[in-house]
């Protein structure tokens, strides 16, 4: 596998040769055609491509929440392909975090329910739930709406809460398939900088979908999917 020197031997997310097709009609619409990609801890990299390039399979296969037809998913250098499906389950609930462009909250939900619940889902005590919820929430300067329901919040806040959620677990990998497309600049940015702010607190590995180009040059590094491979951008 590719390195980033002596920092880490192994990365959080390792893609080899990952190969995805869909049928379109009787003909095979080919997505990934031996895709690789590494994610490191603490690196922030922005997957930059237009629509229906595959950017969305590359997080749904990198995330274990889709198969590839073909080449390895490793996680933590395991290989996933050959695992139980309760197996990728699992490496899924711990290892990785999702935020999507839509927050996804439970609206019955507060805010702070909505962070607990992947805690107790994983086995955690309802009192180290509320803690560490409290604890995520505060970090992203929501402690004052630990008790709001995502009705009563902004988008910006709404969003925030949902990247709480992604991280409650503390997972070695974040993926974000464009989670500040629907926000205005500004709140996009107060959202960018939070996301940034948890990668360099905890050295989660994170992987960003968006076309907003002014954030991904903020990022460690910039990647495209070019004739279903992964390329490395300047």
């Amino acid at each position: 596998m590719e390195g980033q020197g002596a920092a880490e031997d192994v990365p959080v997310i390792y893609l080899h040769e990952i190969k995805r097709q869909y049928m379109q009609g009787e003909a095979p619409l080919t997505i990934l055609d031996g895709a690789k990609l590494a994610l490191w801890p603490g690196q922030s990299v922005a997957l930059v491509a237009p629509s229906g390039s595959g950017k969305s399979t590359l997080l749904h296969v990198a995330g274990l929440l889709e198969a590839p037809d073909s080449g390895e998913v490793y996680v933590a250098g395991r290989p996933t392909s050959q695992l139980p499906d309760i197996e990728r389950t699992l490496l899924r609930r711990t290892e990785i975090g999702f935020v999507y462009q839509s927050h996804r909250l439970l609206p019955e939900f507060t805010a702070l329910e909505n962070v607990m619940l992947p805690q107790m889902i994983r086995g955690l005590k309802r009192s180290e739930s509320v803690k560490r919820a409290k604890e995520i929430l505060s970090y992203l300067g929501l402690g004052e709406r630990t008790t709001h329901r995502p009705a009563e919040l902004s988008g910006g806040e709404q969003q925030r809460v949902a990247i709480a959620r992604a991280v409650a677990n503390a997972p070695r990998a974040l993926l974000a398939d464009e989670p500040t497309g629907n926000l205005d600049p500004h709140t996009a940015d107060h959202v960018f900088q939070a996301l940034m702010q948890l990668v360099q607190a905890t050295q989660v590995a994170m992987l960003i979908a968006t076309h907003n180009m002014q954030l991904a040059g903020r990022m460690d590094r910039r990647v495209s999917i070019v004739d279903g491979q992964i390329v490395e951008l300047d």
